[in-house]
């Protein structure tokens, strides 16, 4: 049989993995046989990959022909990393392990561009590759340095916000300044010019100085957003890799990560009621403090024992769950002390703000890890509009998604953002271990408010409390 046969149908069957695996990602029930079922389509891809190497001779492509060895010792090396932190990562870990795995991605393209570019064999298969390979180059090496600049953040490893003076001057010389490279690059291939092996290195270097430029402004609450667009732009450079290597995998595979993350990037920005270039290009939350002296009331604290006792009497309870939860790894705790209440014939849902934790997903993540069921998770718009009936809503380690003055104080940065309506229940607790303001820097008006309490303390010790003086009610 052909072998060339053989590869464009394994690319075909493993590209229908990709999109189905997709499809079920997109429900919570389903997503956990959606990722696997995509695994296996990337191990189908690799291993033809294998194939496509062996028979370069056929397709006249010996750019792309094995060194087995090489190969092997890296996907050794690969899959052992990948295994080994992934077994290991905690689940409050999960967001920069994300981000870094997502800079892999895009540093991969960035790296398949430079062999290509160096090479000459993009530039000798005319305009078309060439610009792809550039532009592929560009948009994974920004991916590659701007993911390490937001897992760095994410880790605790950079937690300064640095904003040089003329930022955006600065990042707009370095953009046109690496176009212009590119463009030389690919203007010198095509016409038979040599290529210099320092202007190809000045191009990658400036891209992934570029990257760090443009992720170091941008503040801890916009991560979410940040890394959902970094992983766009690693889709987007693969499936542009996969135009260069001829890759129809790699050009399906690139183009379904490309837009989702594009969507859901749109999606979160929505969600905060900002437009991506404001998260890209503004300076969130350097003016967080702005006002926050003149919020009136005072911080009034409770017992956890009292708030247990209040929610075991209510008729219906709404849970902000929030970072804070994830940090004290509370979620078990937390499911343990719903389902007391559940058993009292409490009325009992979760509600999940789209940018709650540093991740796309992080607090459905994290319910589902402790066995949450999914019919009690609600999002923001469908469950917005139940808190003024709530006799009690929690918040559990959430901050600027429940701040009151998203909706009433324009001087604040966070003026605008769709919010929960916890400040409408009769009576909301929040769980906090101390009276910091939240990754914005706003204060929130929430923790101030006449029907608001606030019981200070890690969240894994409140919930244990709370149990505790639930089941001492008989």
């Amino acid at each position: 049989m052909d072998t060339s046969l053989i590869i464009e149908g394994a690319y075909f069957i493993a590209a229908l993995l990709f999109i189905y695996g997709l499809k079920r990602m997109a429900s919570p029930k389903t997503a956990r046989s959606g990722i696997v079922v995509a695994g296996w389509g990337m191990v189908l891809a690799v291993v033809v990959a294998f194939l496509y190497g062996l028979d370069v001779n056929e397709r006249a492509q010996p750019h792309v022909a094995l060194n087995l060895g090489l190969v092997m010792i890296a996907l050794g090396l690969g899959v052992g990393w990948a295994w080994y932190s992934g077994k290991k990562v905690a689940m409050t870990d999960m967001p920069q392990m994300v981000a870094l795995y997502n800079g892999m991605g895009g540093g991969a393209a960035a790296a398949i561009a430079a062999i290509e570019l160096f090479s000459g064999n993009a530039q000798s298969h005319g305009v078309v590759v060439s610009v792809l390979a550039v532009l592929g180059g560009l948009i994974g090496a920004v991916a590659l340095s701007g993911s390490l600049v937001a897992w760095a953040k994410l880790d605790g490893r950079m937690s300064k916000t640095i904003r040089l003076p003329g930022q955006q001057l600065i990042n707009a010389v370095l953009f046109f300044a690496a176009l212009g490279l590119g463009a030389a690059i690919t203007t010198a291939g095509v016409t038979g010019g040599e290529v210099s092996f320092l202007l190809i290195s000045l191009f990658f270097i400036l891209a992934l100085v570029l990257g760090v430029m443009l992720t170091t402004p941008i503040g801890g609450a916009d991560m979410p957003v940040v890394i959902s667009l970094y992983n766009a732009f690693t889709g987007l450079a693969v499936a542009f890799e996969g135009f260069v290597l001829q890759n129809p995998a790699m050009i399906i595979a690139g183009t379904v990560v490309g837009s989702a993350g594009t969507l859901l990037t749109l999606m979160m920005a929505k969600a905060m009621n900002r437009p991506v270039s404001n998260v890209i290009f503004s300076q969130f939350g350097e003016s967080g403090g702005e006002g926050d002296s003149d919020i009136e009331g005072s911080m009034k604290a409770a017992e956890a024992s009292d708030a247990a006792i209040a929610m075991y009497y209510a008729s219906k309870v709404i849970i902000v769950p929030g970072y804070g939860l994830a940090v004290a790894q509370a979620q078990h705790k937390l499911y343990e002390f719903v389902k007391l209440l559940q058993k009292q014939g409490v009325d009992v849902k979760f509600a999940i703000h789209p940018v709650a934790g540093r991740m796309p997903g992080h607090m459905n993540v994290l319910l589902a890890e402790a066995g949450v069921p999914y019919d009690i998770i609600h999002d923001l718009e469908d469950i917005n509009e139940d808190f003024a009936q709530a006799d009690v809503a929690i918040v559990l380690g959430a901050n600027d998604v429940v701040n009151p003055a998203a909706r009433t104080r324009k001087s604040s940065p966070i003026y605008g953002m769709p919010i929960l309506n916890v400040d409408m229940a009769h009576q909301a607790y929040v769980v906090k271990r101390g009276q910091g303001k939240g990754y914005s820097g706003v204060e929130n008006e929430l923790f101030y408010a006449d029907n608001t309490s606030m019981v200070y303390g890690d969240a894994q010790k409140v919930m244990a409390q709370m149990i505790e003086a639930v089941k001492s009610l008989g």
